[in-house]
């Protein structure tokens, strides 16, 4: 495992694909640790599943993703993910706290 990212196990469907593991990079720790961390980012991630999403961005292997409007006590998020071909896992770039 690479040192700036961290996995966990999880059981999820996201756009119809089975997801066993999380993978978080380090990258939003640079700047919104304050108010993010590993946990809230796997509340949000929780949110997407069973869930359809459009793909922002498409760079084989890999469909990268903006959740935009991910709500948590009353409190917007911002998340940029990936899926990657034929893998079961959600790869996390950043999060973030979102204004409404």
């Amino acid at each position: 495992m690479d040192k700036k990212r961290k996995e966990y196990a999880v059981e999820l469907v996201i756009n119809g694909k089975k997801i066993e593991k999380v993978v978080i990079d380090s990258h939003y720790e640079e700047k919104h640790s304050a108010v993010i961390n590993d946990v809230m980012i796997l509340k949000l991630v929780d949110l997407l599943k069973n869930e359809f999403h459009d793909v922002n961005d498409y760079k084989f292997p890999f469909k990268y993703f903006v959740s935009n409007r991910l709500e948590i006590e009353d409190k917007l998020y911002r998340m940029i993910w990936l899926l990657e071909e034929n893998k079961s896992y959600i790869g996390i770039l950043n999060a973030f706290r979102s204004s409404k």
